[in-house]
């Protein structure tokens, strides 16, 4: 455990490392304010090195000292650690979730989302998540980092995205996909509501599963409660609100030739997330202040100011 004051941290580090410093400070220069978030500039920041406070400061000043301690403290930075801490079995297994083991020992099994299996085994970590399974020996649950490092070279999704994406006003859950599909499980907090939004490229399916839903369609307003379902087609100004008081949960059934997270047109947004609304787009659009006109009309302005933003 470390205590300091910043600017004492600074100075030190500004000795021992100041590289950490430099791209830190050109990471700041370069912000962007957006709603609630300060965005710093990714690549400056990129070009931090990735170092730890003990390896870049706390091993080379001299400037601190060293009281002892006793409160049973652990860092619990790795799943072995978690084992070491938990409530063990007869065999010594430590485990939470739907986990079921036989013949196995000394173990130490996670499941979040689906049934974890175990038999005879020993010494071993097993955590399943919804994006990903780790099978591990209990020892060497540190070169986790050697297989994040891989999936980053290998390009794939599960390095840059969950499964489950948050957002200001709740969640969705990617839960099926294929060619010119996508099934998404979509939690809405109450009081909260999705931007105004349309995509150029897929329609979408919404069934409400529990709570109540109030849905912007084109021109039309109205509220789906459950058991009950609406269609989204390309190129319609559409928004989901939850009016409740408890939380909305639908179903999302996305279909069309693209269905990336980029295919996002946003005009109103009340977490201030629709960054650059042209006034001649809110004119056009139903939600905005002043003349409503056709939705036929909708890609035609589009064109002429296109705001795209990412996810909903």
């Amino acid at each position: 455990m470390f205590m300091f004051r910043a600017r004492r941290y600074l100075e030190e580090l500004e000795r021992f490392a100041p590289e950490i410093v430099h791209a830190c400070r050109a990471a700041m220069a370069g912000k962007k304010y957006d709603a609630s978030f300060v965005r710093i500039d990714e690549q400056a920041f990129a070009n931090c090195p990735s170092d730890s406070i003990d390896y870049a400061l706390m091993e080379k000043t001299d400037a601190a000292a060293v009281v002892p301690m006793d409160c049973g403290w652990s860092d619990l930075g790795t799943w072995s650690a978690l084992w070491d801490s938990g409530s063990r079995d007869a065999s010594g297994n430590v485990t939470r979730g739907d986990v079921v083991v036989d013949d196995v020992t000394e173990s130490y099994a996670w499941s979040s989302n689906r049934l974890v299996a175990m038999v005879g085994v020993k010494d071993l970590v097993v955590v399943e998540t919804k994006d990903a399974v780790l099978v591990a020996g209990k020892g060497e649950v540190q070169r986790v980092k050697e297989i994040v490092a891989r999936i980053k070279e290998n390009g794939r999704n599960e390095y840059h995205n969950h499964r489950e994406i948050y957002r200001p006003w709740g969640s969705y859950d990617s839960i099926d996909a294929g060619t010119r599909y996508q099934v998404k499980r979509i939690t809405v907090r109450p009081g909260a509501k999705l931007s105004v939004q349309l995509h150029h490229h897929r329609a979408e399916h919404w069934i409400v599963v529990s709570g109540t839903a109030r849905v912007t369609n084109d021109d039309k307003t109205y509220v789906l409660t459950e058991n009950e379902s609406t269609y989204i087609p390309i190129g319609c100004v559409h928004a989901l609100e939850n009016p409740g008081k408890i939380p909305l949960e639908l179903i999302e059934v996305q279909s069309g030739a693209y269905l990336g997270e980029d295919d996002i047109v946003r005009f109103e947004d009340r977490y201030g997330r629709a960054w650059s609304v042209f006034p001649a787009i809110r004119r056009t659009f139903p939600g905005s202040k002043g003349r409503r006109s056709r939705r036929r009309d909708a890609p035609s302005a589009v064109r002429r100011n296109p705001t795209i933003h990412l996810s909903k």
